[in-house]
């Protein structure tokens, strides 16, 4: 159906919402990628057919959702209206949900969440810690609706911000809403995103563009494919919403082409608001037109950067371009361009919806609103989690995260992406803003957060970054070419027992020059691994080349494995496992490891069941 106006949107908007609660019963099965690789199609195949088959009374609705956050427990299933939550669900499960849960109300305690650190079994969604710190006010919706099905974003309030500004605000005011809101962009850099609309609204041109920069490829960052895949009416509605402020014709979205659920549930999005009247000419009956279109990129991590993004979009190399001229001047074929995150743009429907003086008391001072990080690494409680900027990130590890795993001990978060920085257990108070992270070396980046334990070698781990960025950059600069390669050469030959003295000051002096010389933002922060890490695990780079030894015990050329004779009891099983025939014993005599042999692929260290092998 096509709205004719603005009333007869709100006369549907009611009835569907309606529709929307009536159901006696809602089971919600996660549909995101994450549950996806755990099964969840086949459980949702198994509630389909149990469904059909048992013929319930009770008036039941299968909800097939996008990513409900908490990766960890996948399969999740959710049933409303009480929210029980079942974790790691398997298709043989879904009999029993259906005949004790949906038709007598009786709880399955085996299939509860189990709190890490408690071991209490909990029942319903919102006492799991993993969610119960969170305010998920742009995802959670994720959880409640078919992204295939604009009638359940519809229901939920979705496009009522749209007409709230068709129907009483000119641009200057939406604009002027979001500037007072002091939302900055969900990308990476934190630019305000009021400033950003204002300067491209003040240029002169028959033409202008928008586009939801999509292109995430920080490693274990997934937020925003979540958000294109469980609810991509709300990136269309922020658009659509940021297009009248500015005055643009066209739209593009930028995903990956290696996101391909998010990218069929976005051509669906864009197809049913053409449908429905959201996208094409005269919205809504009014005398604003404005479309859009998928780009899909070719997973360079450089066409991250807006105008690296423009090039590929106009069909060139992804590279990044001098500025200014900025994109706000001259943008996408040397029109004025509106660029931003797909999580800034969630946040405008909300933002019009509530209000900027509801949004701006949300967060820091200098930080508004929420965010959306993927936690992962070496935590309990793996994940998407959206906090209040300000959260400490020891909220975040030992309060959501639910802690580290095994008794083990935290070492480092590593926040925004492969260029952000390593923050120490010393630095687990900070309050999670823009400001504050760069304070510590490093940036807020998209929203990564990878958590280290005891057992990771920092010098290890900037060399794995660098690693990444060396393959990365996109070449055209010789600071950034030449300078984070060389960089990843010193790091890498600390790593093997090549350190020399003096390696430290030239990393530092090398970083310094690069991040200052370097054309784009991926320059600039690429150094970010290897200051952090000197600067707080100093220690570490100096026994490495000092004294030839990794802390770590993770670089090879720095450890070996030995047998203990004390604690061996020939039981045989270590040279049993070893893939090269490295150890050498008899029965009722101590092993040994020949050291030429041993390739210290650490399989003896494993499975030695008395700890007889030893790192030294």
């Amino acid at each position: 159906m096509k709205f004719k106006d603005i009333e007869e949107f709100k006369v549907k908007q009611k009835e569907l919402a309606k529709d929307f609660e009536k159901v006696n019963k809602k089971i919600s099965v996660c549909a995101g990628t994450g549950c996806r690789a755990s099964g969840s199609l086949l459980v949702i195949e198994a509630f389909k057919n149990e469904i059909k088959e048992k013929k319930l009374d009770v008036e039941l609705l299968l909800k097939e959702t996008g990513c409900h956050g908490f990766c960890e427990r996948g399969p999740l299933v959710v049933i409303y209206p009480e929210k029980i939550f079942y974790s790691k669900v398997k298709p043989e499960d879904v009999p029993e949900i259906i005949q004790e849960t949906i038709g007598k109300g009786n709880v399955i305690e085996r299939l509860l969440y189990e709190d890490p650190q408690t071991k209490e079994k909990i029942t319903y969604e919102n006492n799991v810690t993993f969610y119960n710190s969170q305010d998920r006010y742009i995802f959670g919706k994720n959880g409640q609706i078919d992204p295939t099905k604009i009638e359940d974003y519809i229901a939920l309030d979705g496009y009522r911000a749209l007409v709230k500004v068709l129907s009483n605000m000119n641009s200057e005011q939406v604009i002027d809403e979001i500037s007072k809101s002091g939302l900055r962009g969900r990308g990476g850099a934190g630019f305000p995103t009021g400033t950003k609309w204002k300067l491209c609204r003040q240029e002169n041109s028959d033409i202008k563009y928008i586009i939801c920069n999509g292109d995430e490829g920080d490693p274990g960052a997934f937020m925003d494919r979540s958000l294109l895949e469980g609810n991509p009416h709300s990136i269309l509605e922020g658009m659509i919403i940021g297009a009248y402020a500015i005055g643009a014709c066209k739209g593009y979205i930028y995903v990956r082409r290696e996101y391909p659920l998010a990218v069929k549930h976005l051509k669906i999005a864009i197809e049913q608001a053409r449908e429905w009247g959201f996208l094409g000419k005269n919205i809504l009956g009014t005398d604003f037109s404005f479309d859009i279109e998928i780009f899909q990129g070719a997973g360079a991590f450089v066409c991250g950067e807006e105008t690296g993004l423009l090039a590929s979009i106009e069909g060139k190399t992804g590279e990044p371009r001098p500025r200014p001229p900025y994109p706000a001047q001259k943008g996408l074929w040397g029109k004025p361009t509106n660029i931003n995150n797909v999580k800034t743009w969630a946040n405008v429907p909300l933002i019009i919806s509530k209000g900027a003086e509801w949004y701006s008391k949300i967060g820091t001072k200098s930080s508004k609103g929420t965010m959306i990080f993927s936690l992962v690494g070496k935590v309990n409680n793996t994940g998407l989690i959206e906090v209040p900027m300000g959260i400490t990130l020891r909220e975040i590890i030992f309060g959501i995260g639910g802690g580290i795993p095994n008794g083990k001990k935290f070492k480092a978060v590593q926040t925004g992406g492969p260029s952000g920085g390593c923050i120490p257990e010393s630095k687990l108070d900070t309050p999670v803003d823009y400001e504050e992270l760069m304070q510590l070396g490093s940036i807020m980046g998209s929203g990564g957060m990878i958590v280290m334990d005891e057992d990771n070698c920092m010098v290890d781990v900037a060399r794995y970054f660098l690693s990444f960025l060396v393959e990365e950059s996109c070449g055209k600069c010789t600071p950034c070419r030449e300078g984070v390669y060389q960089l990843y050469k010193i790091v890498d030959r600390i790593t093997k027992g090549e350190g020399e003295e003096g390696d430290i000051e030239l990393l530092e002096e090398l970083s310094e020059t690069i991040k200052d010389a370097s054309l784009c933002a991926f320059g600039k922060t690429a150094p970010n691994p290897v200051l952090s890490t000197i600067r707080y695990f100093h220690d570490e780079y100096k026994a490495h080349i000092v004294d030839k030894k990794c802390p770590a015990g993770v670089c090879t050329a720095l450890f070996e494995y030995r047998i203990d004779p004390e604690l061996c009891t020939a039981c045989g099983i270590c040279r049993k496992n070893c893939p090269v025939n490295a150890i050498e014993g008899e029965k009722k005599v101590a092993h040994v490891i020949i050291q030429e042999k041993c390739t210290k692929c650490g399989i003896c260290y494993s499975v030695c069941p008395f700890d007889a092998i030893k790192k030294v």
